[in-house]
């Protein structure tokens, strides 16, 4: 006898929530008295994007927008599908359209298909042929183009909590017509934590993992021991090149600026263990050396080096160790950013005020007729002059006499620097009678 093809459906699939009740999580968008409910249960739909993390509700979601909406519900792909099945797509739309029927269509990797395709839906969604609903797991700021996010409503699903996780594998556990019931498995309540705790959010993975449990589980109880085989490869949620990537290496960069040690180190075990390169990392740590540490602490500029070398010789996972202590060390030394400052400022002036001319008594004179046009006159060798420095020399070009660049803190070394340049400056300036 042949199992019913619902019998064949993963148990996430099963478990998909056929109302808004249903939904785990995300009661910011769907709790009885929020705006996007009260717009579904009124039939009043508008085409949207749906940005979240995986198994957050996204599909769940547009589903039930075509339910509550009474439409049809059309999805592609745009991982698998190409322009070709976007017309079609859009025809089948067309043909529901003049019958008087809508249709949602929903769009999954939205952000996948490129700004000519997403272009593709504009004139259907403005005729009202098609609700739009694309689902993304990337910042839609980034990934779809102004026309059609001018045109949608763009509504962000947060990862699922590990609590509201646990209630949608009771839920499983207990339904007998789409979930385990039938099964009456015991599963005591430390063991759907730690479920809950290694789906990351995902509800998805999370009845993923529990339904695996139920095969391996032995006289019907999943225990400690059937748990050890489920959860050994756990992984976080991570995308080496989308959103979560650069909210991470933020997150570090701004750990170190703000002198915390134990957020740079886990910021920087999140990123290791979400597979980024370490060379990667150990070049942004070296970047902080030098824009945020700075002056104030050389060495760290040095020690940024030794690590990256470091872990080039010993690889993973020694080498880590190598960039650990440099992060830790990167977070509690002393910061400055007045030679990174100085720099920009330079630059900016370099840009606006063009090409000024070199002081002459600071040209190179290597010819005759060079030195007869004056190259060189006047120059005074500072080692030569009493104290080592000519203090009545001039350096910058004549428009820009006066102007400083670089001023440090009173933080780290730079408490000495600053003193003796405020001296030297103080003294310039005497020397030139101002």
């Amino acid at each position: 006898m042949f199992a019913e093809p619902e019998a064949l459906k993963p148990l996430a699939e099963r478990m998909r929530p056929r109302s808004l009740d249903e939904i785990v999580g995300q009661q910011r968008l769907v709790a009885p008295d929020r705006a996007l409910r009260r717009a579904l249960e009124a039939g009043r739909i508008h085409s949207m994007v749906l940005w979240g993390p995986p198994g957050c509700g996204k599909t769940t979601l547009a589903l039930l927008v075509a339910r509550y909406a009474d439409a049809d519900f059309q999805a592609i792909s745009a991982v698998l599908s190409g322009l070709p099945d976007v017309r079609k797509a859009l025809a089948e739309a067309e043909a529901n359209f003049a019958q008087g029927r809508r249709t949602v269509l929903f769009v999954d990797e939205v952000h996948r298909f490129n700004k000519s395709q997403q272009d593709a839906f504009l004139p259907h969604i403005e005729r009202g042929v098609i609700i739009f609903v694309g689902a993304t797991t990337e910042n839609p700021s980034f990934e779809l183009n102004s026309a059609l996010l001018s045109r949608c409503r763009v509504h962000v699903l947060e990862p699922v909590s590990a609590d509201d996780i646990v209630g949608a594998l009771r839920r499983a556990l207990s339904d007998e017509e789409r979930g385990l019931g039938a099964q009456h498995l015991q599963v005591d309540d430390e063991s759907l934590a730690l479920i809950a705790q290694a789906a990351d959010g995902d509800v998805r993975r999370a009845l993923t993992l529990l339904e695996i449990a139920a095969e391996l589980a032995e006289d019907g109880r999943i225990d400690q021991t059937t748990l050890t085989q489920v959860l050994a490869d756990r992984t976080r949620r991570f995308d080496k090149q989308g959103e979560q990537f650069y909210d991470q290496i933020s997150a570090l960069h701004k750990s170190v600026r703000s002198s915390d040690p134990d957020a740079a180190v886990y910021w920087l075990c999140r990123m290791l263990d979400g597979g980024v390169d370490p060379l990667y990392l150990a070049r942004r740590l070296t970047r902080m050396a030098v824009e945020d540490v700075g002056l104030a602490e050389p060495r760290a500029w040095r020690m940024a080096l030794d690590a990256w070398d470091t872990y080039e010789r010993l690889g993973s996972p020694e080498g880590e160790l190598g960039l650990a202590q440099l992060a830790i060390w990167l977070a509690i030394s002393p910061k400055s950013n007045a030679a990174y400052t100085a720099y920009n400022k330079a630059r900016a002036v370099v840009r606006e005020s063009g090409t000024l001319e070199v002081p002459m008594h600071l040209r190179n004179a290597p010819t005759k007729l060079m030195k007869g046009m004056g190259y060189g006159k006047g120059y005074q060798y500072d080692h030569d002059v009493e104290g080592g420095i000519a203090l009545d020399q001039q350096c910058l070009p004549d428009a820009l006499a006066g102007t400083v660049f670089y001023e440090p803190v009173e933080r780290g070394l730079e408490v000495q620097l600053r003193q003796k340049l405020l001296d030297l400056r103080q003294r310039r300036r005497e020397a030139r009678g101002e």
